[in-house]
């Protein structure tokens, strides 16, 4: 079970027992281009080249082919993908075109937005119905989980197989997690690389946002809890693969840097781990 929210609960771990971990790579670790690259299985020069640009509309994507296998697909969550230019105005505040959401049957979600706190989704439901823009009621990873486990549980009784994918921003900056799961973080305590530089501001800076960026994980471990015991409760467990992985990673203060698109080892290296179809 996912657990009491208070305890830490190693759903991730679990998930690598009994499945298989993968050597994952990001082959541009910046939003936009891995995910192109991850929906189209193209190189980024093929479907996103770069930042704040817009994946093709017309390219097929992996809802293509498995809305052609007749399942129905779903995404909930951070798109990043139409192009939308912060500069010009929020992006959590433009609305993706109904040809622009890949081709998922049933898509909710937001281009971008750096605000878990503050998160406005917009979309359209299974039954293909527009759905106005709202802000979700509670931290993003938790409001988007009770979107997914909604949803599995609604196709509970039918014997359409589906796709799903929930796409959370955290961890991302800002690295502030629920109180929760923040409490149990503390700069103080957080071990870093041996190639972080020992430069005072430097050791401050990557030990504070550290602090966040795990309890962010463990927020988001839990939240992976709570979508394998839906399962369950659906009786879907061991009928689901459950892939777990992120589009990059970040610095933290490794050789000096922050953030990502720096081609070192904390930056491309993302988890990998192929699980699920095993009975509680």
């Amino acid at each position: 079970h996912a657990g009491d929210p208070n305890v830490a609960t190693p759903n991730i771990d679990r998930l690598a027992v009994q499945g298989v971990v993968a050597n994952g790579v990001s082959g541009c670790p910046l939003c936009c281009p891995y995910r192109g690259s991850v929906l189209t299985s193209r190189y980024p020069h093929e479907a996103v080249p770069g930042h704040e640009r817009q994946m093709p509309p017309k390219l097929p994507t992996v809802a293509t082919a498995f809305n052609d296998a007749g399942y129905h697909t779903a995404w909930f969550g951070k798109w990043h993908l139409d192009g939308w230019r912060e500069r010009d105005s929020r992006s959590a505040l433009h609305t993706v075109p109904r040809e622009s959401r890949g081709g998922f049957a049933q898509w909710l979600g937001y281009d971008n937005n750096n605000s878990p706190w503050d998160c406005l989704v917009h979309g359209h439901d299974a039954s293909n119905n527009e759905i106005d823009r709202y802000r979700l009621p509670t931290f993003e990873t938790d409001a988007l989980t009770d979107l997914a486990i909604d949803m599995i549980r609604a196709r509970r009784e039918g014997d359409q197989p589906y796709f799903c994918v929930v796409s959370v921003q955290p961890p991302h900056d800002p690295y502030m997690a629920p109180e929760r799961w923040q409490q149990r973080h503390r700069p103080a305590d957080v071990t870093l690389r041996p190639n972080v530089p020992d430069i005072p501001a430097v050791h401050e800076q990557a030990r504070r946002e550290l602090a966040g960026y795990h309890a962010m994980v463990e927020n988001l471990d839990w939240n992976l809890g709570r979508l394998r015991d839906a399962l369950v409760d659906a009786g879907q467990l061991d009928q689901t693969h459950l892939v777990f992985f992120s589009d990059h990673g970040d610095m933290h203060g490794s050789h000096g840097m922050f953030r990502k698109t720096n081609p070192y080892e904390e930056s491309i290296r993302v988890p990998m781990v192929f699980g699920g179809g095993v009975p509680r």
